[in-house]
């Protein structure tokens, strides 16, 4: 179980969780999720094949929630979507700030509960993420 609490750090099943140490997205395990409406789904698919030449890999796994979580303790470098809905970054964002990462707007700006796209980082990769997504 993933928690979180502001400023008291990130946990997974009571123990302390931190971002990955990748420095550069050819080392960085990526993740992704595509949208219900298929108006969205080309503009993510050419950034994804655009991510799996530039990253080690990329991932789908279908739950940005989940998704954030895995970025907060590690599993994941880093994170992008396009269409996303407050209660899919409320909790992860908090979590992955909480574990030393990066959570911003597509554009590299603050990023709140209502902005559809965001992405997320361990920070150290996150300036070149958001250029490749940007």
């Amino acid at each position: 179980m993933f928690t979180a609490h502001q400023g008291k750090c990130s946990f997974l099943n009571g123990d302390r969780i931190r971002v990955s140490a990748a420095t550069s997205l050819i080392d960085s395990l990526l993740c992704t999720g595509f949208s219900y409406d298929r108006d969205h789904v080309k503009r993510n698919l050419d950034l994804f094949n655009k991510a799996c030449l530039t990253a080690q890999a990329v991932r789908r796994d279908g739950s940005a929630a989940l998704d954030l979580c895995y970025v907060a303790c590690g599993r994941f470098d880093g994170f992008w979507e396009l269409t996303l809905h407050p209660w899919d970054v409320a909790a992860g964002k908090l979590m992955i700030e909480e574990a030393g990462g990066c959570v911003t707007n597509i554009k590299g700006g603050p990023c709140t509960f209502y902005d559809p796209a965001i992405i997320a980082s361990n920070g150290r990769i996150h300036g070149a993420l958001v250029e490749m997504v940007g």
